[in-house]
């Protein structure tokens, strides 16, 4: 063979099986390698965005944590220790002061009840009995009270509404016959019904009483003080 036609003979020819062969498996270890080093990559690329998440994770607890020392460490002593009235429920008057050793239930309002039967002159009526001393005419009493009508139990009045006790001169015509005949001599912490007809009240014409109520009254009465 010529030297020109060697040279001109495809590279290929040049080259056994065993040479072939070789360079395919040297061409496959280096793509192994190469996806090798590629997953190390992305791995230790995972590795650092979950060691990011948790920094980030212990820095939000951090600050969560630091801001609740701010609290007061006794929560109830940071909280009101009165019930705040919804908007439409009105609040409750404050209790009464009491005498000592008044019973504890002219703390609360009491139930009045309609009388019965045609009411013809003025009674009273002991429902709880005081242990303070009489009260004496002229004196200035204070007391909380309930007034309704005798026959049918409906209110017209009370100083519990307001919360505050009535305080007045008893004996000297300065409030209804009733009161000022029912109520001297009544010891003071001691809860008494009146029942008082219209003329000892206000009066049985509706015409002369000036909007007040007329007719027979009953009224619970809570005598608190007399001085």
């Amino acid at each position: 063979m010529s030297e020109r036609t060697q040279q001109n003979r495809p590279a290929d020819q040049d080259q056994s099986p065993a040479t072939k062969s070789g360079r395919r498996l040297a061409a496959q270890l280096a793509a192994k390698k190469a996806a090798d080093r590629k997953r190390k990559r992305n791995a230790w690329a995972s590795g650092l965005a979950a060691v990011a998440v948790v920094g980030v994770l212990i820095t939000v607890f951090v600050t969560i944590g630091g801001g609740s020392d701010d609290k007061p460490k006794n929560q109830a002593d940071a909280t009101p220790s009165a019930t705040v009235p919804a908007p439409d429920e009105p609040a409750a008057p404050p209790a009464p002061q009491l005498p000592a050793g008044a019973d504890p239930a002219l703390g609360s309002k009491p139930t009045v009840k309609p009388g019965t039967g045609e009411l013809k002159k003025l009674a009273v009526t002991p429902l709880i009995k005081g242990t303070g001393p009489a009260v004496k005419q002229g004196q200035n009493i204070t007391t909380n009270y309930v007034g309704v009508f005798f026959k049918d139990g409906k209110e017209f009045d009370s100083s519990w509404q307001s919360g505050q006790p009535a305080t007045f001169p008893i004996g000297v015509g300065q409030v209804i016959p009733g009161w000022d005949q029912g109520l001297v001599g009544v010891t003071v912490g001691s809860r008494v019904q009146l029942d008082i007809p219209g003329e000892l009240a206000y009066g049985n014409d509706a015409a002369k009483a000036g909007g007040r109520p007329t007719g027979p009254l009953r009224f619970v009465v809570d005598v608190l003080a007399a001085q």
